[in-house]
């Protein structure tokens, strides 16, 4: 059992990345092996409208033709047993980043057909997790919902059982008073992170043991 988790935030020891690693330790705690990964440690672009990916009998049939960084992940990837993919929330969607890993990981897989279709070799668990510093409410007035549930449908027809955790009203600085931030209230954001925070930490590590034991 191999469990890839992918880091689409920046920053690499903040919140994202801390949800990540305790799903990590859930999956290990399982007896899988687990890797992660740093998108912005790579060096890569978005999808480029080849479609190399499509064409008839074509050597990169069902792959992403682009050779950059994201070619040994991809590969790692197609024999996985399961997929973590982090992000924090940027003007409503995942990071720009994400995005582009995910148009390139997708999309080869994905056949134009009335019927959903995919060349995915087989099916794996994936999950989402999202980090942001908006409050729940605001996230749902925002329609931030309609982007997890167009994620978690492609994913799903493409790779497998999606689940997904939702990490609301993060704490986005180390002291606020630094930054010109006067929506939030810095106390009630510390509060929070000790309080609210390590039940998150909880729920990633839980994902991360359904992820690399289905049905525990």
């Amino acid at each position: 059992m191999r469990i890839i988790a992918v880091n689409g935030s920046p920053r690499k020891q903040w919140n994202t990345a801390t949800l990540i690693g305790k799903a990590l330790e859930g999956a290990a705690s399982q007896g899988a092996e687990t890797e992660l990964i740093h998108l912005y440690d790579l060096t890569f672009k978005g999808c480029i409208s080849c479609f190399a990916c499509k064409l008839k009998g074509g050597k990169n049939y069902g792959r992403c033709a682009v050779d950059d960084s994201l070619t040994p992940l991809y590969a790692r990837i197609r024999e996985a047993d399961g997929l973590i993919l982090g992000s924090p929330i940027y003007l409503g969607d995942m990071t720009g980043l994400m995005r582009s890993f995910l148009e390139r990981l997708v999309f080869p897989y994905l056949v134009y057909a009335s019927d959903p279709q995919t060349l995915f070799p087989r099916r794996i668990p994936v999950a989402f997790i999202y980090t942001m510093g908006a409050p729940e409410e605001m996230t749902r007035q925002a329609g931030y919902d309609r982007s997890f549930s167009r994620n978690e449908m492609f994913m799903q027809r493409i790779f497998g059982p999606v689940q997904s955790l939702m990490s609301y009203d993060t704490l986005q600085f180390d002291d606020y008073s630094k930054y010109v931030a006067p929506r939030f209230d810095p106390k009630a954001k510390a509060e929070r992170r000790k309080t609210v925070f390590p039940e998150d930490c909880r729920k990633a590590f839980d994902m991360g043991v359904r992820l690399a034991k289905p049905g525990a």
